[in-house]
């Protein structure tokens, strides 16, 4: 499975980076493959694990903010494993040049 979310803290003022940061190291340690981008990470795992990191982001926020806004979209699909690469691999192979 692999699950984009995006979360933020909700009335911490606009620059958000210092709580972004604490998701992060959540991410990071959890052990589960990740890939950050601009508006937010995917991971790919099995749904448990990955619900484990996005709860793990939520409680973290939680501690410095009384209120977080979380998005999540996700693509299950039973026997796959490596998406994370192989989605962007396959359609650059496709790509016209």
């Amino acid at each position: 499975m692999i699950a984009e979310f995006s979360i933020v803290p909700i009335g911490l003022g606009e620059s958000l980076s210092a709580h972004v940061a604490r998701a992060f190291e959540v991410i990071e340690s959890s052990g589960v493959a990740f890939e950050h981008h601009a508006m937010g990470t995917n991971l790919e795992g099995d749904w448990d694990e990955v619900m484990d990191v996005i709860k793990a982001c939520r409680d973290s926020l939680l501690e410095t903010s009384g209120r977080v806004s979380l998005s999540i979209k996700i693509d299950d699909r039973k026997g796959t494993r490596n998406r994370l690469e192989r989605k962007v691999e396959s359609a650059r192979r496709k790509m016209q040049h």
